[in-house]
């Protein structure tokens, strides 16, 4: 069990990265150029927040079922980085990331058929993104 859910949520993982960055490239050229962004645009927002909050709802499982997660917590942990990355850093961080992403899809809808639905997209979803990127175990997770 712990493997398919750990397999998962790393594969699952590209799939929300590349929606991530697709929103982020269309709210920006969006935002850049100063046009409205309509509904069926920000269908692909929608998308991008779904994959996340899977992403985030797969995390926590395994994070609670780890043997890096939950369990691991000691002063040992916080000596070690790449167990406080995994105990720590990464589920904290990343929760941070998708609640300032669903901030900006919230603001965004509020906004929609606006210049400013694309700027909320964009600026929350962009800090989002950078805040996963920094966390993911890369030496691990490339392998």
């Amino acid at each position: 069990m712990y493997s398919i859910i750990k397999t998962s949520h790393s594969h699952l993982a590209w799939v929300a990265l590349l929606i991530l960055i697709i929103v982020v490239v269309l709210s920006s050229m969006a935002f850049f150029s100063k046009k409205k962004w309509s509904a069926s645009q920000f269908k692909i927002a929608l998308i991008g927040l779904i994959a996340a909050h899977i992403q985030l709802l797969i995390g926590l499982i395994l994070y609670f079922t780890s043997p890096f997660g939950m369990s691991n917590l000691s002063g040992e942990t916080m000596k070690d980085s790449f167990a406080r990355l995994l105990a720590v850093e990464h589920p904290l961080i990343n929760i941070i990331a998708i609640i300032l992403i669903t901030m900006g899809y919230s603001k965004g809808k509020k906004a929609l058929e606006t210049e400013g639905a694309a700027k909320s997209v964009f600026i929350f979803y962009t800090i989002g993104l950078v805040l996963i990127l920094s966390r993911i175990p890369w030496h691990v997770w490339m392998k």
